[in-house]
C-alpha cells in the first residue's frame, strides 16, 4: 500500500536544501543506497548543496548513482544531465567512480536502453524482473511529463521493458528514460517540483481534476513504497 506525503517550502532554494538533508538521512540508514538521479534545475540547486555541506561525508562510499533519464548526447555536451551532476557534484565528493552508473547517451539510443537496463538488473536487487531502486528522484515538467515519459508516449507508463527510448515532443531529440513499472517499483520516489509554471498541473494531479491522467506524472504510484512530495510555495500556489 502506497504511502504519500507532501513537503511544502518557502522557496526552491529551501525545497532542494531540505531535501538534500533528506536524501543523506535515508542513505545514511544502509550500507549500499541505490538511487537514481534527476536533471532540471532544482537538482542544480541540490547538488551545489550537497556539494558544499558533504563534501566530506563518509556516506559516500556506499551510494550509487543512476539517472532516471539521459539525453542522447555526449557526456560533454551542455545538454547532458551527466555532465551537470559531474560539474556541480561529482567532481567535488569523494564517491568511487564504480559508483556512478551514467546513461552512455553518446551510443545508439535502442542499443543503449538494452544495456542501460541490463545494468540496472545486474546492479540493483530485483523484485518480479525489475530493479528495484531505494530512491529515485523524479521532476516534473509544465506539460505533466516526468523522467523523459511526456504525454504523447503513455504507453512507456506500461513498458515491459527496464529502460525505452523517448522522443521530446517539440525537439526530436532521443533520450534514454526509465519505464514506469520501475519507478513504480522502487521503495521511494520524490519529487522535486519548484516554480509556479507548475502550479497548475500540481493542482490538477493532487485534486484529482482537469486533464490529471493525460499527465505522466500523475501515474506514478510506488507500489510497496512511498511517495514523497517537495515542493515550494510557488509550485503549490494556494
Amino acid at each position: 500500500m502506497m504511502k504519500e506525503r507532501k513537503e511544502i517550502f518557502a522557496t526552491a532554494k529551501e525545497t532542494a536544501e531540505a531535501f538534500g538533508d533528506y536524501l543523506m538521512k535515508e542513505a545514511g540508514e544502509k550500507s549500499v543506497f541505490h538511487c537514481a538521479l534527476s536533471g532540471g534545475s532544482t537538482p542544480k540547486m541540490l547538488f551545489d548543496y550537497l556539494a558544499a555541506k558533504y563534501r566530506d561525508s563518509p556516506l559516500w562510499d556506499g551510494i550509487h548513482f543512476y539517472w532516471g533519464d539521459e539525453r542522447c548526447v555526449s557526456p560533454e555536451d551542455a545538454e547532458s544531465n551527466f555532465k551537470m551532476t559531474k560539474e556541480r557534484l561529482l567532481d567535488y565528493i569523494p564517491i568511487p567512480q564504480e559508483n556512478v552508473h551514467r546513461v552512455l547517451g553518446e551510443n545508439d539510443p535502442e542499443r543503449e536502453a538494452e544495456r542501460y537496463g541490463q545494468e540496472l538488473l545486474e546492479y540493483l536487487p530485483t523484485h518480479k524482473g525489475l530493479p528495484v531502486f531505494d530512491l529515485i528522484i523524479l521532476g516534473m515538467g509544465e506539460d505533466g511529463h516526468t523522467a523523459s515519459i511526456f504525454p504523447h508516449q503513455m504507453e512507456l507508463l506500461s513498458s515491459e521493458e527496464v529502460c525505452r527510448v523517448a522522443v521530446h515532443p517539440d525537439s526530436g531529440q532521443k533520450r534514454v528514460t526509465l519505464t514506469g513499472p520501475v519507478i513504480n517499483a522502487a521503495h521511494e520516489v520524490v519529487f522535486l517540483v519548484t516554480g509556479a509554471g507548475k502550479k497548475e498541473k500540481v493542482s490538477e494531479i493532487f485534486n484529482k481534476t482537469g486533464e490529471w491522467e493525460s499527465y505522466p506524472a500523475a501515474h506514478i504510484s510506488p507500489v510497496q513504497g512511498s511517495l514523497v512530495w517537495f515542493l515550494d510555495e510557488a509550485a503549490v500556489g494556494k
